[in-house]
């Protein structure tokens, strides 16, 4: 062993115990606020092999709830153009038939009851430690001072423990965008213009605010559309992802 080098335990013996417990907070705190910045998705996306190439469209609105020529459904249609222009694709202008109609629908299912584990950090309170000092007590006749031993005690302490795990129930809601590209032809010997490509995203937590979520559902969607996930595949998003700040500052 290089005796240069101090141990672990001589090494932890020299940081004060306060601020131990201090920067162990700050670790717990600052591992806390990183997850609540991190959005976990699960996306599943599907394209038709050699299809046609198809960069013209139109916006169809799916959600029944909703209405065309409302603020909110707006909005939402302003976000999926914008993904679907970091594709290089773009809205056919008026009196122009678009290569392909995009079907948008985007909501909150219902409320589910759910299981989860919750971790949270630990703190004991120390007695502080007891000790011996030689104090003045006064002073003699001719004023030199006396002295007396007595006990002390210091301050009590808190110190990081660990952390506990326990299991809570909660209501999650899951928000979902699904977007579906179609050919736009006519109907052919009664079967339906044939899908191009797909995109389904869902995203799951105490939160029914679609509106504050939609940014990061269409934000997760850009890399998928047009491709073959095959199958459901979760991927995580941060709030600072230059995707969701893209879809965020529009066209």
């Amino acid at each position: 062993m290089n005796a240069d080098r101090p141990s672990v335990s001589t090494t932890r013996r020299q940081i004060p115990l306060g601020f131990r417990a201090a920067f162990s907070l700050l670790l717990s705190s600052l591992l806390l606020a990183g997850c609540a910045t991190t959005h976990e998705l699960k996306i599943d996306s599907l394209a038709k092999p050699n299809a046609e190439p198809a960069i013209s469209y139109e916006i169809k609105n799916k959600n029944p709830l909703v209405a065309d020529d409302s603020l909110r459904y707006k909005e939402a249609a302003g976000y999926v153009k914008t993904a679907l222009s970091g594709k290089g694709m773009y809205e056919a202008p008026p009196n122009t038939k678009p290569d392909m109609v995009v079907d948008l629908d985007y909501g909150v299912g219902p409320p589910q009851m759910k299981r989860e584990m919750v971790s949270e950090p630990v703190y004991i309170t120390l007695p502080g430690q007891v000790r011996t000092e030689r104090v003045q007590v006064g002073t003699d006749s001719q004023g030199r001072p006396i002295y007396q031993t007595m006990t002390v005690q210091d301050p009590p302490r808190t110190e990081f423990a660990g952390f506990r795990e326990y299991l809570v129930t909660i209501v999650v809601y899951e928000k979902y965008l699904k977007l579906s590209a179609r050919e736009n032809k006519e109907a052919a010997e009664g079967r339906p213009p044939s899908e191009i490509w797909t995109v389904d995203v869902t995203s799951e937590g105490e939160s029914r605010d679609i509106r504050k979520n939609l940014p990061v559902l269409v934000a997760a969607s850009i890399d998928y559309i047009g491709k073959d996930t095959q199958g459901q595949k979760t991927i995580r998003i941060k709030d600072s992802s230059s995707d969701i700040a893209f879809i965020k500052k529009g066209m």
